[in-house]
């Protein structure tokens, strides 16, 4: 073989790992958003990565995350939902919010979506049937709003002599509104009381909503389950504290500030299960072939104290059917 032909043999196998390299597929990229922050939402994007984790995505070492924050402004999702398309992330996540899994259809009808939210996704249409989803969008449906009826009666075992129910919306998230109060309608005219309509967005409004419920003589409140009037719980349970209020909420971080009564979702289970969709679909299979999921498990939270300082007696059925007692 003469000189130059080996010198260029060289070369040429001197630049193999570098075109290996350059041909070696992207990280995939999942674009996150969510109505409230990073820091109400730790310990469930824990349960998020471990989820990923349990199909062998770890991030930064094999997947990005873009992460994107509402802090609970509603009219923040499509923007945050566009910037993600126009990203070109290799999936869509959004979680806990109706608003924003309609939001990310809106914006794209090809990047996979995995979203988690509380409306029924047929009637909303997001997804054609819970087995077959059919389009580019799967998930969770937390059931959240069809709980709202069977909150209602747990309040009524409470404060059994109650005949006025008030119901704090948030109406700008009117999707999910309407099918909450429909269902909590539906319970109050077969529990024979007046179910009051109270509006509040955002926590400045929420000292306004109270006075209006306790002009209106609400015996009991339903506090909504939309995320977006729980990213301050302090607030609103201290409010009910304060006007003696009994109430009941759908949301762990609402019990841990001393609520009285909460009935809701296994959340840290749903968002392991968020995790494990994402990265199936990262391997490759397709939303339209995933179901959507609904909870088996849920929750039933007590606070004994809360409830002595408002003068009631949990009875003893509830206390033996409470996931938690706090006392």
């Amino acid at each position: 073989m003469k000189r130059r032909e080996f010198i260029t043999l060289l070369g040429g196998a001197a630049s193999w790992p570098l075109a290996a390299r350059a041909q070696q597929p992207a990280m995939p990229v999942i674009g996150f958003f969510h109505l409230t922050s990073l820091e109400l939402t730790r310990e469930l994007l824990a349960a998020f990565h471990r989820g990923l984790g349990d199909t062998g995505y770890i991030e930064g070492r094999n997947v990005t995350i873009e992460y994107r924050w509402a802090h609970g402004k509603n009219d923040l999702l499509p923007t945050l939902a566009a910037e993600l398309v126009r990203r070109q992330v290799s999936v869509i996540v959004i979680l806990e919010s109706t608003q924003g899994a309609l939001a990310a259809q809106a914006a794209t009808q090809t990047i996979p979506i995995v979203c988690m939210q509380a409306a029924d996704p047929i009637r909303i249409g997001l997804v054609d049937s819970l087995n077959r989803p059919g389009g580019n969008v799967t998930g969770i449906n937390l059931m959240l709003a069809e709980l709202a009826g069977k909150r209602l009666e747990l309040l009524l075992e409470l404060v059994p002599a109650a005949k006025s129910i008030a119901y704090l919306r948030n109406p700008t998230n009117p999707v999910f509104a309407e099918s909450e109060g429909r269902e909590l309608q539906a319970a109050a005219r077969a529990r024979g009381v007046r179910l009051l309509f109270v509006d509040a967005s955002r926590p400045s409004e929420f000292e306004t909503a109270f006075a209006e419920l306790l002009q209106q003589r609400a015996d009991a409140l339903v506090v909504s389950s939309a995320v977006s009037l729980l990213t301050d719980p302090d607030q609103i349970v201290a409010l009910a504290a304060r006007h003696a209020v009994p109430a009941i909420y759908a949301l762990r971080a609402s019990m841990a500030v001393g609520g009285l009564i909460g009935y809701a979702t296994n959340y840290l289970a749903t968002w392991r299960q968020a995790g494990v969709y994402t990265g199936r679909i990262l391997k490759g299979e397709k939303p339209a072939d995933l179901p959507v999921m609904q909870p088996t498990k849920f929750e039933l939270m007590i606070n004994l104290k809360t409830a002595k300082a408002l003068g009631l007696t949990i009875p003893l059925t509830l206390q033996v059917a409470a996931d938690e007692v706090i006392e």
